[in-house]
């Protein structure tokens, strides 16, 4: 057990730098994303927001998304979804 302390203490410098060596460009790739995709919507796009969703409610409850082609629901949906 004492060997295990003493190789576990030995090795995890490298074993830290590594990681830290590993995930820097990854991190860095994800900030470069985050700063874009994850701000909140501005006031000028809330209102838009709101009537695509209303839109799709509306198509929920009167059942007319059903006869749209699955093309048609992809390109209705995926706005609400930026948006949103």
């Amino acid at each position: 057990m004492a060997q295990f302390a003493r190789n576990l203490a030995e090795k995890s410098p490298a074993l830290v730098s590594a990681a830290v060596t590993h995930s820097k460009p990854r991190l860095a790739t994800f900030w470069h994303y985050a700063k874009v995709e994850l701000v909140p919507p501005t006031p000028a796009e809330i209102p838009t927001a709101i009537q695509i969703l209303k839109k799709i409610i509306n198509s929920a409850q009167t059942g007319s998304f059903k006869q749209l082609t699955v093309k048609e629901n992809k390109s209705s949906t995926a706005p609400s979804l930026n948006a949103g």
